[in-house]
C-alpha cells in the first residue's frame, strides 16, 4: 500500500537519520535499527557542532537541556532542540532540530524529525514523529498490545504483518494529535491530518484528513 510507506508519510531531507531509512519500504522497520544507528552516527559527528555526554549521548552545543531532565543513551539531541524539566528520555532516541520533548515527557525507541514537538506529558515510545508533528498534551503511544501478541497494522481490508512486538505509532510530518489521546499499537496516520482531542487511534488514518472517533474520518475542506 503506497501511502504506508516512508516517502508518502515523511520528508527525509528533515532529519538527520535519513540514512536509518535506507534499503527499507515501510516506515516501522527500521524500528529495530535505531539503536545500532545512534552509535554509529554519533561516532562521526562534529565535535565544534555535537559534545558526548555519557555514553553514547550526544547533544548539540545549541540545544537546551534542562538539569532536571535525564538522558540515557543511546541518544542524539540535534541542533537547537529543547528538553524541558523532568524530560525522560530512556535511550535509542533521535530528537531532530528544533524539536521540543516537554515537562515530563518520556522518549524510549523513537526518532523525532525536525521540529517535532512532544511538549507536556507525553510519552512516545517504539515510534517515528515527521516532521513538524505535534502530540497534544497527555497524548501517547500505547506500543504493547494487551495480549502481548505482534502487531498487525491495518489499514481497509489489509493487513501489514510488522513482526513487531512494540510498535508504537507512525505520524507523517505535521499531524496534530489532540490533547489526551491514545495511538494504539500499529497506528498510522497520514501527512497533516488531525486527531480530535480524547480519541483513542487504531489502524490507519489517510492523509489530509481529521478523525473524530472511530468509523469518523473526513477529508479535510481544502481537499475535498
Amino acid at each position: 500500500m503506497e501511502e504506508l510507506k516512508i516517502q508518502k508519510l515523511y520528508t527525509l531531507a528533515e532529519t538527520i537519520a535519513a540514512e536509518l531509512f535506507e534499503g527499507v519500504v515501510y516506515p516501522w522497520e527500521a524500528l529495530p535499527e535505531i539503536g545500532a544507528f545512534i552509535v554509529k552516527l554519533g561516532n562521526c559527528l562534529p565535535e565544534d557542532v555535537y559534545e558526548k555526554r555519557g555514553e553514547n549521548v550526544w547533544v548539540a552545543k545549541s540545544a537546551k537541556v534542562f538539569p532536571s531532565a535525564f538522558i540515557h543513551g543511546p541518544a542524539i539531541i540535534d541542533e537547537g532542540a529543547e528538553i524541558r524539566h523532568c524530560a525522560f528520555i530512556r535511550g535509542n532516541a533521535i530528537v531532530g532540530k528544533g524539536a521540543v520533548v516537554g515537562n515530563s515527557t518520556e522518549l524510549k525507541n523513537v526518532a523525532l524529525f525536525n521540529k517535532v514537538q512532544v511538549p507536556h506529558y507525553n510519552y512516545v515510545g517504539d515510534s517515528i514523529l515527521g516532521y513538524k508533528a505535534h502530540m497534544g498534551a497527555g497524548s501517547i503511544t500505547s506500543n504493547v498490545k494487551s495480549d502481548k501478541t505482534l502487531v498487525t497494522v491495518k489499514a481497509g481490508t489489509q493487513r501489514f504483518e510488522t513482526g513487531l512486538k512494540k510498535f508504537g505509532a507512525m505520524l507523517g510530518d505535521e499531524v496534530e494529535i489532540g490533547c489526551n489521546s491514545v495511538l494504539n499499537p500499529g497506528t498510522v496516520i497520514g501527512k497533516s491530518s488531525n486527531v480530535y482531542p480524547t480519541s483513542s487511534v487504531r489502524g490507519y488514518v489517510p492523509a489530509h484528513s481529521i478523525y473524530k472517533g472511530e468509523g469518523q474520518i473526513v477529508a479535510k475542506a481544502d481537499k475535498i
